[in-house]
């Protein structure tokens, strides 16, 4: 299924509002947009009224101190530098504990790093949106993380723009033009090809303009 901008807010709006809550995910590869697009779908969903929370993968990044010890900084992104299990545990939560309020992390890209118990999804949320590389994934526990989501969209998006805001991003954050073409082009084009592999299992694809 094929989904533009307004034809995904609608189908949101009908998970949002079909009585008990709904987890729905948005993945993609690397820059493909998938974070600034949640990020506004929630934004829209909430100005319209709907109780509809934000909640990333990226917060289940590993400590940059645990990516160096274990030897897995130069992959970061890659799904064993997340933690699988903990990402799946609080989707459990959200899903079967909808009375209580439930925190969960955010990542903050300006240290490179998460905070705990930094987003809060109270009992009155209706609707949870979370985005990130591997809900699609079919390995174990991600797997796990995708049965229980009601829906999961797949962000497109030609390779060469996605290539060139990605080295743009790395760049933004400190890397020097050199080193954001080498991670574009290497660790995130790896993460990239598997993420990619996932996309007909999507329920919708959505190509943003």
């Amino acid at each position: 299924m094929q989904l533009n901008r307004e034809s995904a807010l609608r189908r949101a709006v009908e998970l949002a509002t079909r009585g008990d809550r709904a987890i729905l995910g948005i993945t993609g590869a690397p820059a493909a947009g998938k974070s600034t697009y949640a990020d506004q779908l929630v934004t829209q969903l909430v100005a319209e009224g709907h109780q509809v929370a934000l909640v990333p993968m990226d917060g289940y990044h590993l400590a940059q101190s645990a990516l160096e010890e274990l030897g897995l900084a130069a992959v970061k992104g890659a799904p064993q530098t997340f933690d699988g299990f903990g990402f799946v545990a609080l989707l459990k939560r959200l899903k079967e504990s909808a009375d209580e309020t439930i925190w969960a992390p955010r990542f903050d890209r300006s240290i490179e790093d998460s905070i705990a118990a930094s987003i809060a999804v109270p009992p009155e949320t209706t609707l949870v949106v979370t985005e990130g590389n591997y809900l699609l994934f079919d390995q174990v526990p991600w797997a796990t993380g995708r049965a229980l989501l009601d829906e999961c969209w797949y962000v497109d998006l030609d390779d060469d723009l996605r290539h060139q805001r990605l080295e743009a991003r790395h760049q933004l954050f400190g890397r020097s033009p050199e080193e954001a073409h080498e991670r574009a082009f290497g660790s995130d084009e790896v993460n990239a090809k598997l993420i990619a592999a996932t996309k007909p299992a999507a329920d919708a694809i959505i190509t943003l303009s």
